[in-house]
């Protein structure tokens, strides 16, 4: 014995399909605190990228080598390390000796330097504390100042310095991710070359 079934209602044309109430759309995922989720509305970084932004503030910066961290080094005479001070990768060597400048530094009669760090400024204050800037001028500079060579070759000794301190891995690859951490392990490994130089 069959079943009268009642007849389907028809479809509404007026619109297009899933619009009607047959089909709901599909709502908004909402947290908590009231943001629609990202995935469905103004796609954005996570909040870990724009704290991985911040960490410039930590001796990190951007440059032709990657994300690094810059050292700058006054050596005395003998290459053992006097003042050490850390930066951006993309600092210039401008700003790295005004860091490393101070008044508690002892005087040089000789100051040797790379190119990187030729400068009316550098020179000038170099002269006003008794010393004799021996820096070649850049290339771009209008009038090229004379160095002595033999002096100059010299300059090998701050190299020397700064290949000793590397032996040291946690200097050589930094894995302190602050700042005041990784310029101190810079300090411990400079008296560990003072120790060694008196102790021979």
């Amino acid at each position: 014995m069959g079943k009268r079934l009642s007849p389907v209602p028809a479809q509404d044309t007026g619109g297009p399909v899933g619009s009607g109430s047959g089909c709901p759309q599909r709502q908004r995922v909402q947290s908590r605190s009231g943001s629609v989720d990202r995935q469905h509305h103004h796609p954005r970084p996570s909040l870990g990228s724009r704290r991985k932004r911040r960490t410039w503030k930590q001796g990190f910066g951007r440059s032709k080598g990657g994300f690094t961290t810059k050292i700058h080094l006054i050596a005395n005479a003998h290459g053992l390390p006097v003042r050490a001070e850390i930066s951006g990768g993309e600092v210039s060597d401008f700003k790295g000796f005004d860091a490393l400048v101070d008044d508690d530094l002892p005087e040089a009669k000789v100051f040797i330097a790379d190119r990187g760090y030729d400068s009316d400024h550098i020179r000038d204050v170099i002269a006003r504390r008794g010393g004799t800037p021996v820096i070649p001028g850049k290339v771009n500079r209008k009038q090229q100042i004379l160095v002595d060579g033999i002096t100059y070759a010299l300059r090998n000794r701050v190299e020397r310095c700064f290949n000793k301190l590397k032996c040291s891995r946690r200097l050589a690859t930094r894995y302190d991710k602050t700042a005041a951490s990784y310029l101190g392990f810079i300090h411990i490994a400079a008296a560990r070359l003072w120790v060694r130089s008196l102790s021979t």
